[in-house]
């Protein structure tokens, strides 16, 4: 079997292959990474507990086959590229040789700082090198990273570290994002006024700010790699020993830290990036993810460099200076393949078409979209405008959870079709089922999108919390794993999502829980309650829409907006800020005082012919004041 699928022919033999023989397959895919000492079974699983378990009794360490494995063949091969906020500011390239030496340099650095095996480490940094470097030196000494995006607010950062009880932070005195500088350091000093557990803070200098440091607690970087050498063996791994956690938005407001492990991780995320974006030997592959979401982690950092690839990580934004921005980076850096959200193609789209125009773009051969489906506008103009009618497009479908991406095109070798994943990967099974858990068979049907076999990149558990992981996702349909996701299959047998089931908001490919939105929002004094839902965006895909009760009618409704969107950005971060705010008098809700928020999204996108029903509410007039009071009608 070729680790790299060659055809689509080959797709649909390996993919019959990997349904029929799962065990098999997988285990000819993991052959193809460094193990210490081969796994005893190859999967233990059930769907109830749930309990899943990829290779065990396998020993390995996941940087040995990012690193260590290609110093001879590829040692002097460029491994990253970084491409600062600032034009102007040179870029920098590691070699694989010279990332070694750096991570087998921060891993002593950590050590000597206390750090062990287990122990769990919160990264709040900016898309720099070291923040690749801390992440990998985190894996080589067995430590458990917990990335946090550096958008996040000191109240999500110190809710983060407390769950996962962390005992060092790595962060940096700021960062430059676009036009801004981010003062990190003051929000992690903020943070850690409620985080007992957390006794060192190594700070990586970036902004040259002025920081506060704390005797005993803070130092900074630049000190600690000179007191340090390179060697550092890898220290060796279960394959089910925790890689990493990464905090993801529920439905309910506390954020929920999934869980991955260091071999099916490792093998799922190398074998996704391969076959997905058919990655050739000499090509540059550019995802313009920040390493603060799974995307970052799994298509920057890991499966690149599983792979002996060239990832180029970028510090800024998309449209600084200009909308022009990645469009320049890709002809700077001769990228092959570019890997984006749907909400960046989007803001680019409309920024004009002289921004791409005259750009070189023609080593791209490859292009992707991730973080949420593309719209089929989006998708032509990507087409035509950026991979000049020439590069196939992976829209990809997957999650947090899922470690890797699990339906999508493989590049070149598989059919595409604008707004759909198209195909799953080999060796996963998605069904569609019914609201009672039938599964409905055939094609031109649609459903809820479950799997119901698992993959080696399959969380294991939510960190500290084993029943919520069940109760999420193994709970709702017997012996499957349910994804959150509604699903189309058209007459083809291809698979298009349409979009989250639950009250969980995808706005420019970030998943943010309305039930956190509205908990932060609940926290202004002037308020008696508050219901968030989601409505189209032209950019975002999805935006915010609030309706709040205020304890007395508002003097200045703006001003009262304003204070809103300040305890949104402080308790969870500028992002998840609601595009909309409508003051109401009250809510629908049934008899027994649940939220109909159904009406609210239909209210939302003005879509006032299908509300439905209104006469079994508590109050069915409030739905006509709604629709009366709604935003930019």
């Amino acid at each position: 079997m070729n680790y790299q699928i060659q055809s689509f022919a080959e797709y649909e033999e390996i993919y019959k292959y990997s349904i029929e023989n799962p065990e098999a397959f997988w285990a000819e895919v993991a052959g193809h990474f460094q193990w210490q000492k081969p796994w005893d079974t190859v999967l233990n699983w059930n769907f109830k507990d749930p309990n899943i378990k990829w290779f065990e009794g396998g020993k390995l360490n996941i940087t040995e086959n990012c690193l260590d494995r290609h110093l001879e063949s590829l040692g002097n091969k460029t491994a990253l590229i970084w491409e600062p906020n600032d034009p102007n500011e040179p870029s920098r390239n590691l070699t694989y040789k010279q990332l070694h030496t750096e991570v087998c340099r921060f891993a002593n650095v950590l050590k000597n700082n206390g750090a062990k095996k287990g122990d769990r480490i919160c990264i709040y940094m900016p898309m720099v090198l070291e923040l690749a470097i801390a992440v990998l030196a985190c894996a080589r000494i067995g430590a458990i990273h917990s990335v946090v995006f550096g958008g996040f607010s000191a109240q999500s950062i110190s809710d983060r570290i407390q769950d996962a009880q962390c005992n060092m932070v790595i962060t940096s005195d700021g960062a430059f994002r676009g036009a801004k500088q981010i003062p990190l350091k003051p929000i992690i000093d903020e943070a850690l006024k409620t985080c007992p557990s957390v006794d060192k803070v190594i700070v990586l200098a970036r902004t040259k700010s002025a920081v506060n440091m704390t005797a005993d607690r803070d130092v900074w970087w630049h000190n600690e790699i000179a007191k340090v050498n390179s060697n550092c063996p890898a220290e060796i791994t279960d394959a089910e020993d925790l890689l990493f956690i990464l905090y993801t938005s529920g439905s309910t407001g506390k954020p929920k830290g999934v869980v991955h492990t260091c071999g099916g991780y490792m093998v799922y995320a190398g074998y996704t990036f391969s076959n997905v974006f058919q990655y050739q030997p000499d090509e540059i592959f550019f995802c313009t993810a920040d390493i603060g979401w799974v995307t970052g982690h799994s298509y920057i950092i890991y499966g690149p460099l599983a792979n002996g690839a060239t990832s180029l990580m970028f510090e800024g934004v998309p449209n600084f200076p200009d909308a022009g921005r990645l469009w320049d980076i890709v002809g700077k850096h001769q990228v092959n393949i570019l890997y984006t959200a749907p909400t960046a193609i989007r803001s680019l789209m409309q920024a004009g078409h002289h921004y791409v125009e005259n750009k070189n773009l023609s080593s791209l051969t490859k292009l992707g979209s991730v973080g949420e489906p593309i719209n089929e506008e989006a998708w032509h103009w990507y087409q035509d405008n950026i991979g000049h009618k020439d590069c196939p497009i992976a829209d990809t479908w997957w999650q947090t959870e899922t470690g890797g991406i699990m339906i999508s095109p493989i590049a070149g070798i598989t059919p595409t079709k604008p707004c759909y994943a198209m195909l799953p990967l080999p060796g996963i099974q998605p069904v569609l089922v019914d609201e009672k858990g039938e599964e409905i068979l055939g094609n031109d049907v649609s459903g809820n999108l479950c799997i119901k076999f698992p993959w080696p990149g399959i969380l294991r558990t939510t960190y500290g919390d084993h029943e919520r992981c069940r109760t999420n996702y193994f709970a709702a349909y017997p012996n499957l794993y349910f994804t959150g996701d509604g699903c189309l299959r058209d007459a083809d047998g291809h698979y298009r999502i349409t979009g989250r089931v639950d009250d969980v908001l995808n706005v420019s490919g970030h998943r943010i829980g309305t039930a956190e939105v509205e908990n932060a929002i609940d926290m202004h004094h002037g308020l008696v309650e508050t219901a968030v839902v989601g409505y189209p965006h032209d950019i975002k895909g999805q935006g915010i829409y609030a309706y709040a009760i205020c304890l007395e009618p508002p003097e200045d409704e703006n001003k009262l907006r304003a204070e809103i969107l300040a305890i949104v950005t402080k308790e969870i971060g500028a992002f998840a800020k609601p595009d909309k705010i409508q003051f109401v008098n009250g809510l629908p809700k049934t008899r027994s005082g649940k939220i109909m928020r159904r009406i609210l999204r239909k209210i939302a996108e003005g879509e006032f012919e299908n509300i439905g029903d209104v006469t079994t509410l508590l109050d069915p007039a409030v739905v006509e004041e709604i629709k009366a009071g709604r935003l930019d009608r």
